[in-house]
């Protein structure tokens, strides 16, 4: 079940200024979503890293943005296994694959760090929905370019060697949050990986191993260092890389 303390939460009264991108679901719509006149039109949680606010298997009561932080999406698979679904980072949404749909969420999500969300609840969204257009065509629009990211990502996936998936995560991961002082912007365990590339610790192991010993990328601890950029793209540029974001 979503984790519902009520000391995290709180009422906004303002609109989003998370970003100022004209593709933001969220911003472009945020005179609707963060309509004063409704009560309690949207919440804000606050989560501290580790933990866990929507549990997988949880009835679906609305959707989260994330105002800041970073969020690790993911999904139970054979034999209890976790599968990182993706890493979510500040103006992404989560749990919007079961809202409308399905009655429970599909996924898990959990704060890497001290996170600020909004919630909007699934009545206020339903409202919305069903009383403006522009936010409808816009959520069809969200939706149809997430169907179609899924479909070439599972593509993509299942024509990729071990060595591959791991190299396409280590670029993911860079082009989603960046480089920090020579390091990826968002330290993972070796299991991390693993459970995002769909192999095991010890296969991500020995790959970070040949890369290292290639120098092709450099490892400190949890801080994963890229060297040679291109040469990565290069040797998975047949699977578009760049797809996913």
């Amino acid at each position: 079940m979503i984790q519902n303390n009520t000391d995290n939460y709180s009422s906004l009264d303002t609109s989003c200024k998370t970003c100022n991108s004209p593709d933001c679901l969220i911003h472009k719509n945020s005179s609707i979503l963060f309509d004063t006149s409704v009560p309690q039109s949207s919440t804000e949680l606050k989560c501290k890293k580790g933990q866990q606010f929507i549990m997988e298997g949880a009835p679906v009561n609305g959707l989260f943005f994330i105002k800041s932080g970073t969020v690790k999406v993911f999904r139970t698979g054979i034999n209890g296994r976790e599968q990182i679904v993706r890493f979510a980072k500040p103006c992404e949404i989560i749990g919007h694959r079961g809202f409308g749909t399905q009655e429970y969420y599909s996924i898990g999500a959990i704060a890497l760090q001290d996170s600020q969300l909004h919630y909007f609840s699934k009545e206020h969204l339903q409202n919305i929905l069903m009383s403006n257009p522009k936010f409808t065509y816009d959520m069809m629009l969200f939706y149809a370019n997430e169907l179609n990211r899924s479909e070439n990502k599972v593509k993509s996936i299942s024509q990729m060697t071990v060595r591959e998936r791991v190299i396409d995560t280590l670029l993911y991961i860079h082009r989603k949050f960046g480089d920090l002082r020579g390091y990826l912007n968002l330290p993972l365990s070796r299991k991390e990986y693993a459970d995002y590339a769909g192999t095991t610790e010890e296969q991500v192991i020995r790959v970070f191993s040949a890369l290292k010993k290639e120098e092709l990328i450099t490892a400190q601890g949890k801080k994963i260092g890229i060297k040679d950029l291109q040469l990565l793209k290069k040797e998975i540029s047949d699977h578009n890389y760049f797809l996913d974001t």
